[in-house]
């Protein structure tokens, strides 16, 4: 089969790897029919993420159909159309049975693209199937679903859930990439007073107001403006940040209200300052978070009952044999304009 692998910072190639089989009876083999490109994967070309090894297939987020499962599978079978998640677990562990996958003591967590074979492939081995696998409605879209294999549940659980979200908050999203606009679309589940968000790219900007943003600024000038126009002056109730890096996260901690939280949804590859020194007086909350995809069923019902509608969020199509192409437009998002990119297998 054909695959995208890693080959070391900035290197990637598109070659023909040996097929994937079952490894073990909790496996599935998928073939992936849609598949797209995560920020996270950028990072780790950029060598952000040590633990991923040159000759890794890279990719977490796809949806395809079941060829094969091993004997432990119960909830499969082939021919099944399925949603394939970024993370999973045993289910067994302490973690898992706390519903938090991302933390799997047996092997779990977040595996594909990272420490095994990932989705950007034509097939791809998936570890704990019965977990990580979610059998799709025939009136949900590829490219719609492709979309709950990270972006929505990381956005929703890392950024929404996390930052404490209620109905009449408000709430700040810096960054207006694919994850702080599906924070938008996850957050307005919650019914918020006010959503702002902040980002220099005009063409994600005018994307957050589309999706569901009340005001969208270019800056942290423009952000602290909006602290004294949309809370009274008194910061934000939740500040989400969905960018990853340094500046962007310390803007979040100077927006947030005393007794508010900063939710970092960012994947950051280098240190921020924490300015506890001011901080430390406020009652401020500061999470982070890998998602553990806890939220996937409840937002695929509501993706299938059409209370959620994702088909804003992808901007860009390829063939899967049009993978290079796919990121060289995805890696360019202030030229291109693009958001998400999907690829399908035809």
């Amino acid at each position: 089969m054909k695959a995208l692998t890693f080959e070391g910072p900035g290197r990637r190639v598109w070659h023909e790897i040996p097929d994937p089989v079952i490894g073990g009876p909790e496996d599935a083999v998928v073939r992936v029919d849609a598949v797209t490109i995560c920020g996270t994967d950028l990072h780790i070309l950029k060598g952000d993420v040590p633990e991923v090894t040159p000759g890794r297939v890279l990719g977490h987020e796809a949806v395809g159909t079941v060829l094969e499962v091993g004997a432990a599978v119960s909830g499969f079978v082939p021919g099944d159309r399925v949603l394939i998640s970024c993370v999973a677990g045993c289910g067994r562990c302490r973690y898992c049975r706390e519903n938090q996958d991302g933390q799997c003591l047996s092997g779990g967590g977040w595996t594909l693209g990272h420490l095994i074979d990932g989705t950007q492939a034509e097939q791809v081995r998936v570890p704990f199937a019965d977990r990580a696998l979610h059998r799709l409605p025939s009136s949900v879209p590829d490219e719609q679903a492709l979309l709950l294999a990270d972006i929505l549940p990381t956005a929703y659980e890392v950024g929404v859930r996390n930052g404490r979200v209620v109905p009449g908050s408000t709430v700040a999203i810096v960054g207006a990439g694919p994850i702080g606009l599906a924070a938008i679309l996850t957050a307005r589940l919650l019914s918020p007073s006010r959503i702002v968000v902040v980002d220099p790219a005009a063409s994600r900007r005018e994307a957050a107001e589309r999706l569901g943003a009340d005001l969208a600024v270019a800056d942290a000038d423009a952000a602290h403006e909006a602290v004294k126009t949309v809370t009274d002056g008194l910061g934000f109730d939740t500040v989400i940040e969905a960018v990853g890096i340094p500046e962007t996260f310390e803007l979040c901690a100077d927006l947030v209200r005393a007794g508010g939280t900063v939710a970092n949804v960012g994947v950051h590859g280098a240190p921020a300052t924490l300015h506890l020194e001011r901080l430390w007086i406020s009652n401020v909350t500061i999470t982070t978070g890998l998602v553990d995809t806890s939220s996937t069923p409840t937002l695929l019902r509501l993706l299938a009952d059409g209370r959620l509608d994702t088909s804003g969020l992808v901007t860009h199509r390829f063939g899967l044999d049009e993978i290079h192409d796919a990121y060289d437009v995805f890696g360019r998002p202030q030229e291109s304009g693009a958001l998400k990119v999907a690829l399908f297998n035809q």
